[in-house]
């Protein structure tokens, strides 16, 4: 009579877990995710926050830096420049609580003239200034426009480089929360 070899009776076992429910229902949970995620558009303006460091200042220059602050009212944008915070100019709001945004960026493409290296601002806006009029103060500062003459600024390298922004690297001075 045959037997057939015991090796052979013994099934073996399966040890292995069963991944694909578990992953069916990762990929359902992350479709579901997916539809109700609400997608908005951001937009960022952006800004650098003043940094305290241990270092050494850098050696002293020739020129004294401009130092433009640009102090936000209600009712007047003043300009101010130097080490002594000295006021330039002052634009005051007209009866509607509109700023002369045109002549103001007039003032500052002077100001770059004769101050061309110099990027840096910082705006000190009062607490009940609205959010919407610090940007628009904010895109005057930054933005040259195309109806704009022309700013150069003079590279070792490529010679005379035409200015894409006035002053566009804006600090917020006066932090509230």
């Amino acid at each position: 009579m045959y037997h057939t070899p015991s090796r052979r009776i013994k099934k073996k076992k399966n040890d292995r877990l069963n991944l694909v429910p578990i992953l069916d229902s990762v990929f359902i949970l992350i479709f579901f995710l997916l539809l109700s995620a609400q997608f908005i558009r951001i937009f960022e303006i952006s800004s650098n926050v003043p940094i305290v460091s241990p270092a050494d200042p850098p050696p002293p220059k020739n020129k004294e830096p401009l130092n433009l602050t640009v102090e936000i009212a209600k009712d007047s944008i003043k300009l101010l420049t130097g080490n002594n915070q000295v006021e330039v100019k002052k634009f005051e709001a007209d009866l509607e609580g509109n700023f002369p945004l045109e002549e103001y960026h007039a003032f500052l493409i002077d100001l770059k003239k004769k101050n061309i290296d110099e990027k840096t601002v910082i705006f000190e806006p009062s607490e009940d200034v609205a959010y919407e009029k610090i940007v628009e103060i904010m895109d005057a500062t930054r933005l040259l426009e195309k109806t704009d003459e022309t700013l150069y600024k003079f590279d070792k390298v490529e010679g005379d480089v035409p200015l894409e922004f006035l002053f566009d690297d804006i600090i917020f001075g006066n932090i509230t929360s």
